[in-house]
């Protein structure tokens, strides 16, 4: 298997196969592919795996992609952000957030984390419910925005907005942590909670979650009334329209 990324902000990840050689996507990640490729969806390891990859962000079905003959197929993510190409050692496994997952070599296992702790279930920002990718082989994960890859020692902590976590090793301990201050808590704009990261471990970070994103997005757009309004004011200039121009072709004919 050959690889390359495409792209900037709109990422694609384009892979060579070879005779024989098999990736697997969650479903509507694929954008092309050579007639030399099969496709072959199914749940991935039967009606119960389907279930706990749904209840993880992924989709109940995943797509099986094999080379007949030596062919190309290319992914894309659904948002604006990074693509990382990630190579697992047999029983490596990373812990990453919800629909983080690509695609990846047949080879690597993608299955459900649980949250250890109570408090990151419920204040952590992504749930009980996170994905875990497990080797050997490489797997192809996204994040939103750019990425920011950080090495923790043994007892370093960052305090990171929890949207912000994108993937971490198992090894990284992850716990909330109250935003300190009265007066951070009311203005500051950050929440109630943050997420704290004790190493040893490595974490990769993204800039621009998916719910900041919609979020921003939100604030323009017109708020249900206003479209309801423009709706039926739209509405109510066509019916005058074809009204007025019915009464002026009786009208006219009458004058005639």
């Amino acid at each position: 298997m050959r690889y390359s990324l495409s792209g900037t902000v709109m990422q694609t990840l384009n892979i060579d196969l070879e005779p024989g050689e098999t990736v697997y996507s969650q479903t509507s990640c694929m954008c092309w592919m050579t007639p030399d490729i099969e496709m072959d969806t199914n749940t991935g390891g039967g009606l119960f795996s389907g279930l706990m990859r749904s209840l993880s962000g992924g989709s109940f079905f995943v797509t099986h992609f094999t080379a007949r003959q030596a062919g190309h197929v290319a992914f894309a993510p659904h948002f604006p952000g990074t693509i990382l190409p990630i190579p697992l050692q047999a029983g490596q496994s990373l812990i990453c957030r919800k629909e983080t997952f690509l695609c990846a070599e047949k080879s690597v296992t993608l299955e459900i984390a649980f949250q250890k702790r109570l408090g990151a279930g419920l204040f952590g920002g992504e749930g009980f419910i996170l994905q875990k990718v497990t080797g050997p082989g490489v797997v192809f994960l996204d994040l939103s925005g750019e990425v920011i890859e950080r090495d923790l020692a043994v007892g370093e902590s960052l305090l990171v907005q929890a949207g912000h976590v994108g993937i971490m090793d198992p090894t990284i301990t992850f716990d909330i942590q109250m935003v300190s201050g009265f007066k951070n808590i009311v203005f500051g704009g950050e929440g109630l909670f943050m997420a704290k990261l004790t190493g040893p471990g490595h974490v990769a970070l993204q800039s621009m979650p998916i719910m900041n994103l919609a979020n921003e997005i939100a604030r323009y757009l017109p708020a249900a009334s206003e479209v309801s309004s423009s709706s039926s004011n739209s509405a109510l200039g066509a019916t005058t329209g074809v009204v007025g121009g019915i009464l002026g072709g009786m009208l006219g004919k009458k004058d005639d």
